[in-house]
Parts: C-alpha cells; structure tokens; sequence
C-alpha cells in the first residue's frame, strides 16, 4: 500500500525548534524528489524545501538558513528540522513525493499542524 506519513507538528514559541519526519511506503523511495510544502490560513500551498535522491538540496527564501531537509533513503524518511522558528512559519505542513523520471506521478501525506506563537 502506497502511503506518506508526516509526524513531528506542534505548538512552539518564537526561537524555538520543530522537527517534522515523514515515512513513505509501498514506493521505491531512492526515485522520488521528496519535499515539504506548507499552507497557511488563507494562503496558497507552498515549496519549503525538496531534496532529490542524491540529497542535492533547495529551500525557499524564507526559510534558508533555518530549516534543513534531510533523507534516509534506507529508511524511505525525510526530515525537516525547524529552528528560529517564527509565527508566519505556521501552517500545515505536507509531505510530497515526486517520482524524478515520471514527475506527473506525485503522492501527498495528511499534513501536520505547526503552530508558532508567544
């Protein structure tokens, strides 16, 4: 069974750090680009960070710096460890993978809630 399971959200104060994993199954994992995208209340679905199968690594603007995307390939996981975070970094954060050859082929997770406040 195909699955994307994102774990790791919650309720932090301002500075403070989050790390959000997500597992994937029923995939051969070393062929997708993973990636996290966010929604916030209100706001378009947006690129976080993706990572390719060889860990080459790319971040929004916003975030560079501060949030670094990692993947287990063995594992089929990837992270997104969170730091300094800030209140317009809340949202709901999404899981993506995206087969590299047959990009039209794209699996989402369920999201998880990260909620940054004082």
């Amino acid at each position: 069974q195909v699955q994307i399971a994102e774990s790791g959200g919650g309720f932090v104060q301002p500075g403070g750090s989050l790390r959000l994993s997500c597992t994937a199954s029923g995939i051969v994992f070393s062929t997708y680009t993973m990636a996290w995208y966010r929604q916030a209340p209100e706001k378009q679905r947006e690129l976080v960070a993706f990572i390719t199968s060889d860990t080459t690594a790319n971040y929004t603007n916003s975030v560079k710096g501060r949030f670094t995307i990692s993947r287990d390939n063995t594992k089929k996981t990837v992270a997104l460890q969170m730091n300094s975070l800030k209140p317009e970094d809340t949202a709901v954060y999404y899981c993506n993978a995206r087969h590299q050859a047959y990009t039209h082929i794209t699996l989402w997770g369920q999201g998880t809630q990260v909620t940054v406040s004082s």
